[in-house]
């Protein structure tokens, strides 16, 4: 069975979106993206949220999925809609909130229906005329999966740091939760940069010569 990779976010199907190579839903995500974010007013983002919304339901995504997919960008959203209805009014408010959330809707979407593998594999094929301008395919790619895998792991990390937090009585100071949070975030990504280097991944091929 395929599945994804890192993310977790791959719901096995054999809807329309299940078959569709990664190419045009790929590539759909980006009009999408384009058509939204430039539409004027907030009932263009509303309508294309509803859609996403119960197309995430009908390829088989649960509504505790949708919530995980949601869950990362909650708090901004309370600020940033908060902050516009404060400053411009309800009805920008209510476009900015569709607009991001329809558009993490419709990537959870693109996760969901396609295999994370077969995706860094479309990713590395369509960069390949590229290669002869110094690009590295695979590395692109490769990079591509570890923000997907890391976006998780960061969201982890400011939770538990901010759990810790609590514990302590601490909630409420943002040196209590920032700091320690991003010495985490530092040695994760050190650790990371370590485990590739390990395996000669990121190592040039030229610098031995």
């Amino acid at each position: 069975m395929r599945r994804s990779l890192g993310l977790g976010l791959y719901v096995p199907g054999d809807t329309v979106l299940h078959r569709l190579s990664p190419g045009p839903k790929l590539l759909g995500l980006l009009v999408l993206s384009i058509g939204v974010v430039a539409a004027r007013g907030p009932w263009l983002p509303v309508c294309v949220f509803v859609v996403a919304i119960a197309t995430a339901l009908w390829v088989g995504m649960s509504p505790r999925t949708l919530a995980a997919a949601l869950r990362p960008v909650a708090i901004v959203m309370v600020v940033a809609v908060g902050f516009q209805w404060w400053m411009n009014g309800w009805q920008l408010a209510l476009e900015v909130f569709a607009t991001v959330l329809a558009l993490v809707v419709a990537a959870a979407i693109l996760t969901a229906t396609t295999p994370t593998d077969e995706m860094l594999d479309s990713i590395a094929r369509w960069l390949g005329p590229f290669r002869r301008f110094g690009v590295n395919p695979e590395v692109v790619a490769l990079a591509f999966s570890l923000v997907m895998t890391s976006i998780p792991t960061l969201f982890t990390i400011f939770g538990e740091t901010r759990d810790a937090a609590n514990a302590r009585g601490l909630g409420r100071s943002p040196k209590a939760t920032l700091t320690p949070a991003a010495i985490r975030v530092v040695a994760h990504a050190y650790a990371t940069g370590d485990a590739l280097h390990a395996r000669g991944i990121l190592d040039d091929p030229d610098e031995g010569d």
